[in-house]
């Protein structure tokens, strides 16, 4: 036995906490891959709480036409003429 606190052949430098076989590669691996996932996760947040105040505009759009159809405010030529504008 050499040295103090195990750091001798006897001991190796495996016995009270080494990687072993495995190495160190799977809790680097682990470790990226957890803040790939806080990255990812963050991102969709954001982009999820910054469509929640905007209506579809294509389908209010034509809602809204519909309804000035509805009250008399536009013909029949005129809502058709529109709806097309609009792609619906």
């Amino acid at each position: 036995m050499h040295g103090f606190a195990g750091v001798g052949p006897w001991w190796g430098w495996r016995m009270m906490g080494g990687y072993g076989r495995v190495g160190v590669w799977p809790f680097m691996l682990g470790g990226g891959m957890f803040w790939l996932l806080v990255i990812v996760g963050g991102a969709a947040l954001i982009a999820w709480l910054a469509g929640q105040g905007q209506p579809q505009s294509r389908d209010s759009a034509l809602e809204i036409l519909r309804q000035r159809y509805a009250r008399g405010e536009i013909t029949k030529e005129q809502f058709d003429q529109m709806r097309r504008d609009l792609g619906a």
